[in-house]
Formats: C-alpha cells, structure tokens, sequence
C-alpha cells in the first residue's frame, strides 16, 4: 500500500479500542491484553488507539508491550502506532490547550517521546466555529505538525457532515471514518472522493458495522451502535443466502468490500486478541469470486440505520 503520508502503510490497520478494558495494573487480565499488544505491534501492521480507549488503559497496554521489545524493534513498532487525541472526558473540553494535553498523555502512557501520525478524535462537542478559530484544535493540530512534534495530523470520527467541514479546511492529511462505507453503508464515498481528490490518505473502519456483518443476521447484533430493524436483518439476511451459495462467510466479504475499493487506504478493524488477528488475516486473504459482488449488488441499497443529516451536531 502506498499512502503520500504514510509510508509503508499496510492494507489492514489494527485497531485496539477494547485492549485492557477493564483489566488493573499486574493482573492476569492485564498480561492477557500485554500479550495481544506485543502480537500486534510484531504483526507489520500499523496499530490504532486512541487517549480515551479503554479510559486510557488501551496506550498504557501498548506502552507496556512497547518495554518487552528489543529497541530496534520497538522503534520500528513505534513508527507504526496510530493515536488520536480527545476532548476531556469529564468537562467535555476540546480545545487547543486540550489538544496539547491530551497528546501530552497520550505519550506517557505510551513512553514514547513522538508518534508520527496523529488525528482529532470524536469533536462532536465543540462548535466548529470555536475548533476553527485561535486557540481552537484545528490551530493546536496544525502547531503540533509545523514544531516537529508529530508528522502528520488527521480528522477522526463517524458523522460525516461534522467530519465534513474538517476536511474542508485543508488543514488535514489523513482521513477517518467508521461505519459509513460497508455493505450497508455508502454514506462515506462522497467525502471519502473528496478526501481522495485533496490528496488526503483514506481510513474505513469498522468494515463490519459493529457486529452485524461478522454476525449476520442473528437477533441481538448491531450496526454503528444502533438496533437492527427487521428490514435491515431481513436485508442481511438475504445477504448471507447468496454468500452462501458461494461458499464464502459474509464477514469475508464485508471486510474485501472495504479493502477493494479505491477510495480506502486502509481498513481499521478491532482486534481483541491474537486468535482475531488470525482470524482478520484469513478473512482479507478468502477467495471470493467475481460473481458475489453482482449478486449483493443486485439485492439493492439496504436500509441502513444510519442517517447523519438527522442528527444534531451535539
């Protein structure tokens, strides 16, 4: 994979919301999340956390597992984490003063001095009047690429028209979604064009909308964080008959529409232990032949639970 910004990039890009949630430092559950860290930092991949991911328990997992590696190996891991700085989670603050602290904590719990690449994260609390102006986080993000203290900044977060005018300042080189391009979601393939056409580098994540696509269409799953209706499971469902005269699992499928299309770099999918890295790997790597692509198109546009332009900002 090629990327103007990140060199080497890799196809699949693992994602570490869920690493050490709820575990205490010297626990066994600890060791456990420890031992999928270090897995995932050998991987070759690049690896996505976050400041507020697991309450901050997923980058001080990772810093741990950053300590058991040899130094070149951890440099060159360290080259490949991904994080992304957040609003205050009791005040509810994200702004350019946040920013900086924000990172500041994001380091020391990683024991790293830099990350190369960095997003703002989830800014759906802030009026862009106020993250656009002096002091705000755009300008605090910008400052943090022009002193050296990281490479490469980006927009992270899901609702594409508040993502929408981040883009559009130009201020960004790489681009996160979620949620918004998977087989039951194309909201994303305007902004993602848009991205694509500023130069910016492109990120999908959660390819399976949650659980819905690895899953299927079993009562109990989710997409974006939503209930499935029953004409969305019954879409689904129909989904998993045709994969099925093939011979393919729908989650292989969910996961190769994102990793084929142009318009993504590269697809972030949440991996809770190495058994799920294994089982991401096999997944990208299923044969599926050419006819299942026509077939889910055939089955028309779902109905997807997700409608940003209804959703307040705040």
């Amino acid at each position: 994979m090629t990327s103007a910004h990140i060199p080497g990039l890799t196809a699949l890009t693992l994602g570490t919301s869920p690493l050490g949630r709820d575990t205490v430092p010297g626990s066994a559950a600890e060791d456990e999340a420890v031992a999928t860290a270090i897995a995932l930092l050998r991987s070759g991949d690049f690896v996505d956390t976050a400041n507020m991911y697991a309450g901050g328990r997923s980058e001080e997992v990772l810093g741990i597992a950053l300590g058991e590696l040899g130094a070149e190996e951890r440099e060159e891991a360290a080259n490949r984490i991904i994080t992304k700085v957040d609003r205050d989670l009791e005040t509810g603050v994200l702004d350019g003063d946040r920013v900086r602290r924000s990172y500041e904590e994001s380091l020391t719990r990683l024991g790293l001095d830099r990350v190369r690449y960095l997003h703002l994260h989830d800014p759906y609390l802030t009026p862009f009047a106020e993250a656009s102006g002096a002091g705000g986080s755009i300008e605090a993000m910008v400052s943090l690429r022009e002193e050296g203290l990281t490479d490469v900044i980006g927009i992270a977060a899901g609702r594409v028209p508040v993502v929408a005018q981040y883009v559009a300042t130009g201020a960004f080189d790489l681009l996160l979604l979620h949620n918004r391009l998977t087989l039951v979601d194309q909201s994303a393939t305007g902004l993602m064009t848009e991205a694509k056409d500023r130069g910016m580098t492109v990120f999908n994540a959660a390819p399976f909308g949650g659980d819905l696509l690895a899953k299927g269409s079993v009562a109990g799953t989710s997409y974006a964080y939503r209930p499935v209706s029953d004409e969305l499971r019954a879409w689904t469902a129909r989904a998993e008959e045709v994969v099925a005269r093939h011979g393919v699992p729908l989650a292989a499928v969910a996961l190769q529409f994102s990793l084929r299309s142009e318009l993504v770099d590269s697809t972030v999918v949440g991996i809770s232990s190495p058994a799920r890295l294994d089982e991401a790997r096999a997944l990208a790597a299923w044969a599926i032949p050419d006819a299942v692509w026509g077939e889910i198109e055939e089955l028309g546009a779902a109905p997807t639970p997700v409608h940003d332009e209804r959703e307040p900002v705040l």
